[in-house]
C-alpha cells in the first residue's frame, strides 16, 4: 500500500473563483498512499491558469484552446504516474476532502472502479430540480443498457486503476467522456462499486455552471450508442 501512488487530475475552465482552494485543499489531503496533482487548465480565458501557475508542488498543463472536459481528463491522463487515478472538479461542488474515501477501495485491492454518490445528499441540488431528475434518467439508463446497479453514474468523482484506464481508448472529448467511460467499463464486466460522499449545493448556469441540459441528451445518446459499438 505505501508503494501506491493516486494522480489526481483537476481539470479547469475558467474556475478563477474557486481553483486556488481545489488545488489547496486537496495538497492538504492525508492519504496512505502517495499522491500527484495535475492541473489541466482547458484553455481558460479567464485567471485560472495565472492562479494556478503560482501555486507550487502541481504539474500544470495547458490547452491552448477549450476542447472539453474529456480532453481535460485525458491530458491529464497522459501525464499521470499513479497507479490510481481519480477526477477532481474545480468549482467545489465536489469537495476534495472525500478523495481518500473513493480511493480506498481500490487502494485496497477490492476494486479496479470507484463512482462517487451523491444520494441522499443530492436533494441539495433542490434549486437546480432538472439535473437531479436528468441524473436519475441517465442512471436508470445506463442501469438498463449495462445492467450495472448504480445510484448516480453522473457524478464527478470517478476513481479507476490507472492501469485499467489506459487501457481503454474513448473518443469523447467533453462531458460525454463520463457516459463513454461508464458503457465501456461495463460492458467489459468490470463492476463499478460506489461510496457516498457529501455534496456541495450545485451552482446555477448564471453562478457558472458549465453543464447544460443539453448535455444530458447527450449523455442518454452516448451510453446507447456505445452500446452497439467499441
Amino acid at each position: 500500500m505505501e508503494n501506491k501512488k493516486v494522480s489526481i487530475v483537476i481539470p479547469v475552465y475558467n474556475e478563477e473563483g474557486t481553483i486556488a482552494e481545489v488545488i489547496e485543499k486537496t495538497k492538504k489531503l492525508e492519504l496512505l498512499v502517495r499522491k500527484e496533482i495535475i492541473v489541466v487548465d482547458d484553455g481558460s480565458s479567464d485567471g485560472s491558469y495565472e492562479i494556478a501557475r503560482k501555486i507550487r508542488g502541481i504539474k500544470l498543463v495547458k490547452h491552448e484552446v477549450n476542447r472539453g472536459k474529456g480532453a481535460a481528463i485525458k491530458t491529464g491522463l497522459e501525464h499521470s504516474t499513479g497507479d490510481i487515478f481519480i477526477v477532481q472538479d474545480a468549482d467545489m461542488e465536489l469537495d476534495p476532502k472525500e478523495i481518500p474515501k473513493i480511493i480506498m477501495p481500490i487502494v485496497n485491492n477490492e476494486a479496479q472502479v470507484v463512482y462517487g454518490s451523491r444520494n441522499p445528499s443530492i436533494w441539495k441540488i433542490n434549486k437546480q430540480p432538472l439535473f437531479y431528475l436528468g441524473g436519475i434518467l441517465i442512471t436508470k439508463i445506463a442501469n438498463i443498457l449495462y445492467h450495472t446497479k448504480l445510484t448516480d453514474e453522473p457524478c464527478g468523482y470517478k476513481a479507476f486503476d490507472t492501469n485499467l484506464l489506459k487501457s481503454i481508448k474513448t473518443e469523447e472529448d467533453g462531458f460525454g467522456w463520463e457516459p463513454e467511460i461508464t458503457a465501456k467499463i461495463a460492458k467489459r464486466g468490470i463492476k463499478i462499486y460506489e461510496v457516498i460522499i457529501d455534496f456541495n449545493s450545485s451552482r446555477t448556469e448564471k453562478e457558472g455552471k458549465k453543464l447544460r441540459a443539453s448535455d444530458g441528451l447527450k449523455a442518454a445518446y452516448i451510453l446507447i450508442k456505445y452500446k452497439f459499438r467499441n
